[in-house]
């Protein structure tokens, strides 16, 4: 659910650039209290894991459809909605900028529409709500699995009416709405499964961090190790191999755009910020589309892809994409926490 620039005017990608760094501006103010030696690593774990399983599209049987984890459903119930938040922005802002994925126009719109719903909507409004503070196997499942659904729905609602808002892309309100609600709701039932696998996990090995997310404190002297190091395994391993077995379909919001325009990518304006946005991000993608540039062994052909697709650039990129991201959420974390150690008394 990347949008492209292509779907962005200047106003509504300024307006939603503005929006979503008042709401990251919010959540570092309310999560400087809560990192300690034990959320700070599971923060940079956590988003890296994202960014790894955001490679691997899966097939939407029947339609021709993929669709890949949003993760901030499941952030959000590891994290609270406010750390979460700053992860998913981290990881979305490394996507944009080195791999090309999404707009950097667009930036605001995706950040927004994939960290607040989540984190602010979803969270609080369906997951807290129906699972509590120590949730069963069952309720933990169907919270993960309503909240994911809700996260996606208005997600893929808001990404029709920031187009619309736009008004540069051409692509009919109605036809496009009825196209993006049903395939994000396939998405959202996938995704919450997967979430609710992991965070059933997190709930045998250690509870405290669901229940300290509920909660909003942070993790001091809770043994975190275990999950840390499961999380990074899945990680390495998603990024590896596992992003080889993605789906060739088009993601749910390339096929909506596909089936009511004719085409999956639109081209965006040649002229004033778009033009200098798509150079500026031409020259920092240096895995552009999550593999080497063009040319040489990995230059892309006119044959049809194949499935799995081992490739050498696919699997750098999702290593070095998650290495970035814990970088970048650790060095967030850790520039909150200075803040809060030199405004203590």
């Amino acid at each position: 659910m990347h949008m492209a620039d292509a779907l962005v005017s200047p106003a509504v990608g300024g307006v939603m650039w503005a929006a979503s760094a008042g709401v990251g501006a919010y959540c570092a103010a309310k999560v400087r209290p809560q990192i300690d030696e034990g959320k700070l690593p599971l923060m940079g774990v956590a988003g890296a894991f994202v960014f790894a399983a955001q490679m691997i599209n899966f097939t939407i049987p029947g339609t021709g459809s993929s669709g890949h984890i949003g993760g901030g459903m499941l952030l959000a119930a590891l994290l609270g909605p406010h750390a979460a938040f700053l992860a998913i922005a981290s990881v979305l802002v490394i996507q944009a900028f080195f791999f090309a994925d999404g707009g950097l126009l667009a930036l605001g719109c995706n950040v927004f529409n994939m960290g607040f719903f989540p984190a602010f909507v979803a969270w609080p409004l369906v997951y807290r709500a129906l699972a509590g503070g120590t949730p069963g196997r069952g309720r933990l499942t169907a919270s993960a699995v309503l909240g994911a659904v809700v996260s996606l729905q208005l997600g893929a609602s808001a990404v029709v009416l920031e187009t619309l808002a736009s008004g540069i892309s051409q692509l009919p309100f109605g036809a496009f709405v009825l196209l993006m609600q049903p395939i994000h709701l396939a998405i959202g039932v996938v995704e919450g499964l997967a979430t609710a696998a992991v965070l059933l996990y997190v709930r045998e090995a250690r509870p405290e961090v669901l229940a300290a997310a509920v909660k909003g404190g942070g993790l001091a002297g809770v043994p975190v190790r275990k999950v840390l190091i499961v999380l990074a395994g899945l990680a390495v391993a998603t990024g590896a191999a596992l992003s080889w077995f993605a789906s060739t379909h088009p993601d749910g919001l390339e096929w909506a755009m596909g089936k009511t325009a004719g085409v999956e990518e639109l081209p965006a304006p040649a002229t004033g910020i778009h033009r200098v946005l798509a150079t500026l991000q031409e020259k920092l993608a240096f895995l552009p589309d999550y593999s080497f540039r063009s040319g040489g062994e990995e230059a892309k052909t006119a044959e049809a892809p194949s499935w799995p697709a081992p490739s050498a650039g696919t699997s750098v990129a999702g290593l070095v994409g998650a290495a970035c991201t814990l970088v970048l959420v650790v060095l967030v974390a850790l520039l909150l926490r200075r803040r809060q150690t030199r405004g203590s008394p």
